[in-house]
């Protein structure tokens, strides 16, 4: 297969970009931790080279989520729960582990990519199922400090290709900020996240010769357009459903779901 989609292809790509855009506006979590084990199988059953296919997942998701990223801030926003003054401390820290992100998952072999994306999935869906209260007295820190997990947070994201909440919302909680706050502002981070971690796989990719048509870099535009489409239109129902719904179900039901991906990600570790 080269650039071009067959149909069936693009049938999968847009009912999975409408999915992962509404539970991006829901938790905040910008889609790529679904996207990146369903875009590694798409792709991978389509003959794309073995060895990129997990690199070229996490440089496709993370570009989706410039969109989705903006459609899910705008609705979040009208309902004024995003802290921008939380955001703006966080972004230049964020930009900066994103980038550096992407330049260390060019190094990384596949299997061991792979299989850090499992473990971080992992990690993110015991988060949700842990309700741990913070200390009343703790506090979001400063400057220097939200610089310092800016990087962490912007570090992480790119390695796996999200948008940075299943780190920035735990550390926004942990620092009393309120649950509907921190997933709107972590929708807000998403979008410095992907625009950095994007241009890194780009730039990380750009002298590889042996790519499929369509790809710049790492990153396989038509995926980008068919996925992005779809998950922008469905973003936006997402936030307003986050703000009229007890969340710990779903999390759950959703952790579920993760833990089931996280599994998938190890099997492919030991294909590639």
């Amino acid at each position: 297969m080269t650039g071009g989609l067959g149909a069936q292809l693009v049938l999968e790509l847009l009912v999975l970009g409408c999915f992962t855009g509404f539970l991006a506006g829901l938790l905040g979590i910008g889609g790529g931790m679904l996207l990146v084990p369903f875009m590694t199988f798409l792709l991978s059953s389509k003959g794309m080279p073995a060895e990129h296919v997990v690199k070229m997942a996490i440089a496709t998701s993370l570009a989706t989520i410039c969109f989705t990223s903006i459609a899910s801030v705008r609705a979040h926003h009208q309902r004024g729960a995003v802290l921008w003054s939380v955001a703006r401390l966080l972004a230049p820290g964020i930009v900066i582990g994103s980038l550096l992100g992407a330049q260390l998952a060019k190094a990384l072999p596949s299997p061991v990519l792979a299989l850090l994306f499992a473990l971080f999935v992992g990690f993110s869906a015991t988060q949700m199922l842990i309700d741990r209260k913070p200390k009343p007295s703790r506090q979001l820190p400063g400057t220097a400090g939200m610089l310092g997990a800016g990087g962490v947070i912007g570090l992480f994201a790119a390695l796996v290709g999200a948008g940075g909440a299943f780190v920035s919302v735990p550390f926004m909680t942990w620092c009393n900020v309120k649950i509907h706050n921190a997933v709107a502002t972590s929708a807000a981070l998403g979008f410095p996240i992907a625009v950095a971690g994007t241009v890194g796989y780009m730039v990380a990719g750009w002298s590889l010769r042996d790519m499929p048509s369509g790809t710049i870099g790492y990153l396989y535009l038509p995926a980008l357009v068919t996925i992005s489409i779809a998950s922008v239109l469905t973003a936006p129902f997402g936030a307003r459903t986050a703000h009229r719904m007890d969340m710990r179900q779903l999390k759950r039901v959703f952790a579920a779901l993760l833990f089931g991906l996280a599994a998938y990600m190890v099997y492919k570790s030991t294909r590639l």
